[in-house]
């Protein structure tokens, strides 16, 4: 006969194994052709969105770093050199171009330039991203909370202030049409 340690610890087990099949059963699902448990985990998109760091009061149109605005592309370089960043995108204007520059050469990856004025052209360029990539996103005060707010699913609705250049947001997309999470940090 078993003693009661020994059923209690087969309870145990067996416990754990249901509750892990009750997770795996609840992760969202991608189509790849793998066991559902294991579609989910290959699936996670990651996408990084910043506004660009401080710029130069002049010239107005379209503006240089300022010091304090290199300084702080470079801590973003730094916090993301080791990240699998896979794509990176800015706008048109210098200032967004020179927040992820180094970030580029740390990961050798070339900067994609998608005009501010076609938000639509990036979120297709976003969604059409492989499973598995880590794209950071160089934008401005007015259109960065709008590209968080629709990759979430309008999870969440942010205002930048234009003072406001230390916050980035993490956005996790685990599938089309499927749950996101966002992150808020501050750099």
């Amino acid at each position: 006969m078993k003693s009661s340690h020994t059923r209690r610890a087969a309870l145990a087990v067996l416990t754990l194994g249901l509750s892990a099949l009750f997770v795996a059963a609840s992760l969202p699902q991608a189509d790849t052709g793998a066991p559902d448990a294991l579609r989910s985990l290959d699936f996670p998109r990651t996408i990084v969105l910043v506004r660009h760091a401080e710029k130069a009061a002049e010239p107005k149109e379209d503006p240089n770093l300022t010091e304090a605005g290199a300084a702080r592309a470079k801590r973003l370089s730094e916090m993301l050199a080791k990240s699998g960043v896979t794509h990176i995108f800015a706008t048109e204007y210098q200032r967004t171009q020179q927040t992820v520059s180094l970030l580029s050469v740390a990961c050798g990856v070339n900067v994609q330039i998608v005009p501010a004025r076609s938000p639509d052209t990036l979120l297709s360029a976003l969604d059409s991203l492989p499973r598995g990539s880590v794209a950071v996103v160089a934008g401005h005060s007015n259109t960065v909370p709008a590209l968080v707010e629709k990759l979430t699913g309008g999870q969440s609705k942010l205002k930048l202030e234009d003072t406001e250049y230390d916050r980035f947001f993490v956005v996790t997309q685990w599938g089309p049409g499927r749950d996101a999470r966002l992150f808020e940090l501050r750099y």
